[in-house]
């Protein structure tokens, strides 16, 4: 199959060098990394399966290359380029059909080999090294900070004062903030007996990690799943939450549909009343993308296969009140589903 691909992490994947100006082609056993003089030293010393080709135009030059290797039929991914560079790119190229792939390289990358495996074992290693770390910074100066303050916090401690990236800006929110999946840090402090989210994740060798923990802000607490609330609605939401999660691990193994992970942690949250408040999919890959394939919903009919990483992450989410939402990585390994 003949391919062209723009996106960092999907050429990352294809020649272990990637950056933020570089097209690259796949055509049959010859592949092309062609960038500006910016990165052409360093993409020299990293690539060896690629030859690299300086440019100051490179879709240009990709239409050459095209050109001169007679291809007339060439795969892309509709979401990795604008209007305007893929006018450039096909600009007067009548000889050669472009057929879009939805998610090409996710697709090829769906599957994890076993040195992929155990380095995004070792990214999941540093976030939790990163959430127990983040624990003891709000045991000694939490308390009153901002959802602001403490998301800068996080970040600086995710990153281990540069040493490692972020998967993601990382989810701080307090109370009612939490019933918001995805909310943005604001001026809510943060006070005893505090309900708190924290959703973040780290990248070790460009491979992602993600985790999402809750905790009651008081004098002995942690980020452990184990969780005892003073609050009955909150235990009781919490604990629904934790099953429906290990209801969702215990049906994911090879062979099972995805949309089958998805309906068994639903089912848990629609017994207990819940079902409204849940509001997003059960899970979604990780890779080189914190978003990738397979996504673990209710209209996702993709085969789990050995090999495959997934978070698990249902919530439930009472707007004005609170949100309780479990995240853990998994991988299918000798046919089941195993916590990272």
């Amino acid at each position: 199959m003949n391919y062209i691909l723009k996106d960092e992490n999907a050429v990352f994947y294809e020649c272990g060098f990637s950056c933020d100006s570089v097209v690259f082609l796949k055509l049959g056993s010859e592949s092309f990394f062609i960038t500006d003089g910016r990165y052409y030293e360093e993409a020299k010393e990293s690539i060896k399966n690629s030859e690299v080709i300086q440019s100051s135009d490179l879709f240009k030059n990709a239409r050459e290359i095209l050109r001169k290797n007679r291809i007339t039929k060439l795969f892309y991914d509709p979401f990795e380029w604008s209007v305007e560079e893929f006018y450039k790119l096909s600009f007067k190229l009548t000889d050669c059909y472009f057929q879009k792939k939805i998610k090409l390289s996710q697709t090829k990358r769906i599957i994890k080999s076993k040195e992929e495996i155990e380095i995004i074992k070792k990214a999941v290693k540093l976030g939790s090294e990163g959430f127990k770390n983040f624990a003891e910074f709000l045991k000694a100066n939490g308390a009153d900070k901002d959802e602001k303050r403490l998301h800068f916090e996080a970040e600086n401690i995710l990153k281990r004062n540069g040493e490692l990236d972020i998967s993601f800006s990382p989810i701080v929110a307090i109370n009612e903030n939490s019933a918001k999946p995805h909310a943005l840090p604001g001026e809510k402090k943060l006070n005893r007996g505090d309900l708190l989210l924290f959703d973040a994740g780290v990248k070790y060798q460009r491979y992602c990690s993600d985790r999402t923990r809750m905790m009651e802000f008081d004098y002995l607490f942690d980020f452990d799943l184990k969780k005892s609330f003073k609050d009955k609605k909150r235990q009781k939401i919490y604990d629904t939450v934790l099953k429906a999660k290990d209801a969702a691990a215990s049906v994911a193994k090879d062979g099972i549909k995805a949309k089958d992970v998805d309906k068994a942690a639903r089912e848990v949250i629609s017994k207990a009343g819940y079902e409204r408040y849940f509001i997003h999919s059960t899970g979604h890959g990780v890779g080189l993308d914190i978003h990738e394939l397979p996504v673990i919903s209710k209209r996702d009919d993709t085969l789990l296969k050995e090999g495959m990483v997934f978070t698990i992450e249902p919530g439930i989410y009472l707007p004005g009140e609170f949100g309780i939402r479990i995240e853990d990585m998994y991988v299918i390994q000798n046919g089941k589903a195993t916590i990272l």
